[in-house]
């Protein structure tokens, strides 16, 4: 799918969806958050990373908006460039908001259209677009699934085109003592064409212990733990003896909610 329409299906759902808004307010919720980690065995990229990540959520009237950007350390780089940075923003428009109908069915509580744009440093510029679905699913925070299709606009044409990503994302809360463990995460599953581009399976959960809560401060503020990363074929290239690609390591988080 294009750029242009891909814009232009969201710019026409936008409108709808402020036409649709009335009294109601626009912002019903929100949530930010910064995170500081530190890990190593990282593949393709420098093995040891520090990464500094800002996280936004919110829930509109309309649907929902996730944002986040990562600014990434390499701290075992001697010579040129030892940071970068990567990104992604997804907006989703909810069909029951917008018209007001009741879409559950099953577990099925909402369909959405879900859309996200990934950047990056250099040349990294993809676009998502497809449906989305809100599920509730017994103890669970949130469960929510998006079947996108791939779009790049980077200069190597044909890469990712004519694939497919699946991207559950969830969380779950667990009472530990006086506290709670929060365990949520995401991941993409990307299948289709396998010319240039390997299929591979994205797994990045995190493992939180609610600090704020445990030393009597405000509950769900400040966590500590650990995010857990598997990549198999990372950024689509495929693992072999001479160029491992497949990614299996964790990191010590520090996350502050505001």
């Amino acid at each position: 799918m294009s750029r242009f329409l891909t814009a232009s299906l969201l710019a026409g759902c936008t409108t709808l969806a402020c036409a649709q808004a009335n009294a109601a307010d626009l912002l019903q919720w929100q949530n930010n958050s910064l995170t500081v980690l530190y890990g190593d065995n990282f593949k393709v990229n420098p093995e040891k990373q520090q990464t500094l990540t800002f996280e936004h959520a919110s829930g509109w009237s309309f649907g929902d908006v996730f944002f986040f950007v990562d600014t990434i350390h390499y701290s075992d780089v001697s010579e040129g460039d030892d940071t970068t940075y990567y990104g992604e923003f997804s907006p989703r428009l909810s069909f029951g908001k917008l018209t007001g109908a009741n879409l559950k069915a099953g577990p099925v509580t909402d369909v959405l259209l879900a859309a996200t744009y990934e950047f990056g440093e250099g040349d990294i510029k993809n676009y998502l677009i497809g449906p989305g679905f809100d599920l509730a699913i017994p103890g669970f925070d949130y469960f929510q699934v998006n079947l996108y299709r791939r779009h790049t606009d980077s200069s190597v044409k044909g890469d990712d085109e004519g694939l497919w990503q699946i991207t559950p994302v969830w969380s779950y809360t667990l009472p530990v003592g006086n506290s709670d463990l929060v365990i949520d995460g995401f991941i993409d599953w990307v299948v289709g064409n396998e010319d240039n581009y390997r299929n591979n399976l994205h797994f990045n959960p995190q493992i939180k212990y609610d600090l704020g809560k445990a030393l009597s401060l405000s509950a769900k503020q400040l966590y500590v733990g650990i995010e857990y990363d598997y990549w198999k074929n990372k950024y689509g290239i495929e693992d072999s003896p001479a160029f491992e690609t497949d990614q299996n390591t964790a990191s010590l988080l520090v996350k502050l909610h505001f």
